[in-house]
């Protein structure tokens, strides 16, 4: 690693290593998470130049035979060097590319590869401007996809053409059964002589029944390029049906010549196939309707970066279609060969998008994408559309994501710019040439900003063919129950365009919890995110996508856990934890688990909130994710009830009552084949089983040097707020200097309006303490009163009046008795909003069974 231009000096030690690979590690959990167990290795975050050298094996070429060297991926620029020559450079961390090594190869000796990556920042002085230019994950450094040595004849198919097999194939119509195909494939002949052949191609079923052929004759003087365009048909055509039937043919491209010796030849499945989108019934295949769901993905791991393994991509591969979704958004750059073969296997639909993210401008000034960008732009989707043209998983070429924030851009992806630059310009150029490249897939882009309430915003729409929005109401912006006005506004605006929803979702911390996750405001760009919220509004937005047969697919913002560099959010660094599995693929959060039972048909049954074990409360919500018939509770033996056609799979038993010490909770989900459980045991500490002490406002409860509190529970009506303050929504909180506390935290959340709280304690006689800090409030601006069971017990309250100011903490205590139903705590303003900070109901004798 280092800066250099030039190859490190002879007498440099270095560092054996195995391709795949890269020197990046990034992301960690904070101790305590249980993520942060299994993801133990160095963290690195170098942003530079790396340098890599082997000694290939000693061969032979025969006769007029050529040499290549294939990368698959290289981040971010490369250079390479055989034997002291220079082959050539490429830029570009996501796609393949080839070099001719012929003439530098020593044939029986002994041959030096040297290449030079370079994943430095686009904006870093001498650095070539390579897309990404911004964007909210971390750019690896590294070969971090396979290398190969090629040998081929001295006529072959296109070994320089943008990465790409030199064979592409189209279905361009079936009818009654009978399939018509175009393939065109490109060939060169590098012999200083004409060549006169042909290029075969032949279809292969599963069997190994031939079920189509078809030759064009090719005619190349020396050292040309060449065409050969072939249609054929396939009878009683056997089709890729997505999921339901992903079935594969094999294509076959010869290259022969006069004599009928083979030269080349490429061997590659397909899938035929139709696809369309349409602006009210959504997606279809082969002509019929598929609801597509699924997820975002990006393509790391917390353990080994970018430098993935097949067995790494086939789990992650195997841990979305576990969770039944039919289709990947491949974010947002290029993916490698692995996936989208798994793609072609398993039947899923995939978006295949190159990184124009957020940016295409270096400097303040530009108006425009400079050359250098816009030709960046083009080759990398050039190489997308040619290196993944056959597999038929491929349904959509996306051209951008999110480029719309006009002003709005946030600083933590990238430099704001004081005059913002118009992408359409940009964008209907790329949409043209993918156009050109692949007249019969869809384009598509993702947008984030139209209609989101934010000045300067470019309207992207109408450039592509279909379009996609990327929304986070109830996370960055607005609440959960938006989605369907906001999907349904922008169905109208755009009526003639098809619709997607291409991202959604909540950061989720596995070591924080709340008991109730709409007790108080999750901080979408600091450390409040528990676990909780993020399952919860999934819980609110997915029956609102479902509900809109317009959309062509819905992808949740994100499978996994992934690294960026901008982020301190929930309980890690460097990490965005929007996932539904942990970056390391150990963990499925609760929100994994709501969609396993709601998108596929598999049995399952899950109990939500398993590693909140250290119960805050004796009485709470128990919810069991279950797509049984029935499914039943049982705690500590006895069964709490069964349910039965639980909306959205989703089983609540509220208010059970735990005891002290360990509870075991256990699910019974009987299904038509046999019964399935899921359990777990959960710890009530002494206090927590007798009192009720919450911290008003909080999705996660404040520590007390003194007492156990639970997070904002069992209110009804009000409003989180606190007494702390920010410049906007992605700058730190200031704390707000609160005094005559010793918990300042506690003190500064708050429930405000009009509001109560049913607090389920058993028959007996409390306490009831009140905690209070005015935020803002002059005397006389908040007066309210306080009672329980319906009777007045703290009249024409005024915190400000009572307490000699503003945030100066105060508490009340109040007696009271629980009947049969509890106890009743109701805050009525009479001016402004009641406010409370804390309360605390705690029994003074022992309460009754």
């Amino acid at each position: 690693m280092g800066d250099a231009a030039e190859p490190p000096a002879s007498d440099t030690t270095w560092q054996p290593v195995e391709v795949p690979h890269s020197w990046n590690r990034i992301g960690s959990y904070l101790p305590g998470s249980p993520a942060a167990a299994t993801l133990k290795r160095p963290i690195d975050q170098t942003q530079g130049v790396g340098w890599y050298k082997l000694t290939l094996p000693a061969a032979r070429l025969s006769g007029a035979q050529r040499l290549w060297l294939e990368f698959e991926a290289a981040s971010r620029t490369a250079e390479v060097w055989l034997n002291g020559q220079r082959l050539g450079s490429h830029a570009g961390g996501f796609s393949a590319f080839r070099f001719d090594a012929t003439s530098a190869y020593r044939q029986g000796g002994s041959n030096v590869l040297l290449v030079k990556v370079d994943n430095r920042a686009p904006e870093t002085l001498g650095v070539q401007p390579t897309l990404p230019l911004a964007g909210d994950f971390f750019v690896h450094g590294g070969l971090y996809r396979p290398v190969k040595m090629i040998v081929t004849q001295a006529a072959h198919f296109a070994m320089l053409d943008h990465g790409g097999s030199g064979v592409y194939a189209q279905t361009r119509s079936i009818d009654n059964g009978k399939a018509a195909i175009s393939i065109l494939s490109r060939v060169r002949n590098d012999a200083g002589r004409a060549l006169r052949g042909q290029v075969v191609v032949r279809f292969v079923d599963r069997d190994g029944k031939e079920v189509a052929r078809q030759a064009s004759p090719v005619q190349l003087s020396a050292r040309t390029d060449g065409e050969a365009r072939i249609d054929l048909t396939i009878d009683q055509a056997r089709l890729w049906q997505g999921t339901a039937d992903p079935y594969l043919y094999t294509m076959v491209a010869e290259f022969r010549d006069n004599k009928g010796a083979l030269l080349d030849s490429v061997s590659q499945p397909f899938g035929i196939r139709t696809m369309a989108l349409d602006p009210d019934r959504g997606f279809l295949l082969n002509g019929k309707v598929v609801a597509l769901h699924g997820v975002g993905l990006h393509q790391d791991s917390g353990q080994d970066g970018w430098a993935l393994s097949d067995s790494d991509i086939e789990k992650m591969v195997s841990t979305i279609r576990e969770m039944g979704a039919n289709t990947i958004r491949l974010t947002h750059y290029q993916h490698g060969p692995v996936v989208h073969a798994l793609a072609d296997k398993l039947g899923l639909i995939l978006w295949d998008e190159i990184p124009l993210v957020t940016a295409w401008t270096l400097s303040p000034d530009e108006k425009e994408a400079p050359k250098a960008v816009a030709d960046n732009a083009r080759q990398q989707l050039v190489e997308m559309i040619r290196q993944n043209y056959n597999h038929p998983s491929v349904a959509v070429w996306g051209i951008a994501n999110e480029v719309d924030f006009g002003p709005n851009r946030p600083d933590f992806i990238g430099k704001a710019v004081s005059e913002v630059p118009d992408p359409r310009g940009l964008l209907t150029d790329l949409n043209a040439l993918a156009k050109a490249e692949d007249p019969i897939r869809r384009t598509v882009l993702a947008n984030c900003c139209e209609n989101n309430g934010m000045p300067g915003v470019p309207d992207v729409s109408g450039i592509t063919d279909g379009l996609g929005v990327n929304r986070y109401m109830g996370w960055y912006y607005g609440k959960a129950d938006d989605f369907s006005s906001v999907l349904d506004g922008l169905h109208q605006k755009h009526a003639g365009q098809p619709l997607a929803l291409t991202e959604y979702g909540a950061g989720g911390a596995t070591s924080q919890h709340s008991d109730d996750p709409q007790g108080g405001p999750i901080n979408a760009s600091g450390r409040d995110q528990p676990e909780e919220y993020q399952a919860w509004l999934h819980e609110r937005v997915w029956p609102q996508v479902k509900a809109k047969p317009y959309l062509w697919g819905s992808w949740l913002w994100n499978s996994f856990d992934f690294a960026t560099k901008v982020r301190k959010e929930g309980d890690s660094i460097d990490i965005n934890t929007k996932g539904l599995v942990t970056y390391d693929g150990a963990i499925r959060k609760d929100a994994w688990w709501y969609y396993r039972v709601n998108w596929s048909a598999q049995p399952a049954v899950q109990i939500a909130g398993k590693r909140y074990v250290d119960r805050a409360y004796g009485v709470t919500d128990v919810k069991i994710y279950s797509n049984a018939p029935e499914t039943e509770l049982l705690v500590n033996g006895t069964s709490i009830g069964t349910m039965r056609g639980c909306a959205f799979a989703t089983c609540v038993w509220p208010g059970v009552r735990l005891t002290e010490g360990q509870n075991r909770i256990e699910a019974r989900a009987r299904f038509a084949n046999g019964v399935q459980t899921d359990g777990v045991d959960w710890t009530v500490g002494r206090d927590a089983a007798a009192a009720f002490r919450i911290d008003s406002g909080a999705i996660l409860a404040a520590a007390d040097p003194a007492h156990r509190f639970g997070s904002d529970a069992f209110f009804d009506g009000g409003a989180p707020g606190t007494a702390d303050t920010r410049k906007n929504r992605y700058a730190p909180f200031q704390a707000a200097a609160i005094t005559g506390t010793a918990n300042r935290d506690q003190a500064a959340t708050y429930r405000s309006g009009d509001f109560t709280y049913h607090i389920p304690a058993k028959p007996g006689r409390y306490t009831v303490i009140l905690h209070f800090v005015e935020p803002s409030a002059e005397r006389g601006k908040r007066v309210f009163d306080v009672a329980i069971n319906g009777k007045v017990a703290l009249p024409g309250f005024d915190v400000a009046a009572a307490a000699g100011g503003t945030l100066k903490a105060i508490t009340r205590s109040l007696p009271a008795t629980a009947v049969k139903d509890g106890l009743t705590i109701n805050f009525k303003p009479t001016v402004g909003d009641a406010i409370v900070s804390a309360l605390e109901v705690v029994p003074i004798d022992t309460p009754r069974p």
